[in-house]
């Protein structure tokens, strides 16, 4: 079994695909092996694993989290869902900029958005759980989140009503997040 790069975006987000093996009883894949992430220049450790649930038309972020800083190796697991990494880090070419993708449980996908990204997604089934890796441990005093229909932004979400937390709906534009003092820990 062997893991590829199938694109970049935004110079720092890669999209990974695994082989897949599926007869007649089901499918198997190899969702992580570090000696092979290691040949793809994708050298991390993960110390925490998250898995999320959530029907049609809920959207959840766009989170991240500076103490400690936080990359995610996002994937679907059951469903269909729009997946998406913004730039935050400061003096980054690509500030401000967004990669989406939608995503099934069966074609072997990955996102990989190292820390200084905010992400999120979209469930565009009727049911979706997504699963991440997290290169961090969660503290909730060190993370925050961009709102999700940030003009700066303009991501072009799939939902147009989407069903959001009270936390999500009141997140901080980019804007905001760059004049706080924390936001120095994310420099390009």
């Amino acid at each position: 079994m062997q893991a590829r790069i199938e694109e970049k975006h935004l110079r720092d987000i890669v999209v990974i695909r695994s082989e897949v093996f599926e007869d007649d009883r089901g499918f198997f894949t190899e969702v992580f092996r570090a000696d092979q992430f290691a040949e793809l220049g994708l050298t991390t450790s993960f110390v925490q694993d998250n898995h999320s649930g959530s029907v049609r038309g809920v959207l959840r972020g766009l989170h991240f989290q500076w103490d400690p800083p936080m990359g995610k190796l996002m994937r679907v697991t059951a469903g269909e869902a729009f997946l998406v990494a913004v730039d935050i880090r400061k003096g980054s070419p690509t500030l401000g900029r967004w990669f989406g993708i939608e995503c099934t449980a069966r074609e072997g996908l990955q996102i990989w958005a190292p820390a200084g990204f905010a992400r999120g997604f979209c469930v565009l089934s009727d049911w979706a759980e997504i699963q991440y890796k997290c290169t961090g441990i969660y503290n909730n005093a060190g993370e925050s989140g961009i709102l999700w229909n940030d003009p700066a932004v303009e991501i072009e979400w799939p939902v147009t009503d989407p069903i959001l937390s009270e936390k999500d709906r009141t997140a901080q534009r980019l804007e905001e997040w760059l004049a706080r003092p924390e936001a120095d820990n994310f420099i390009y």
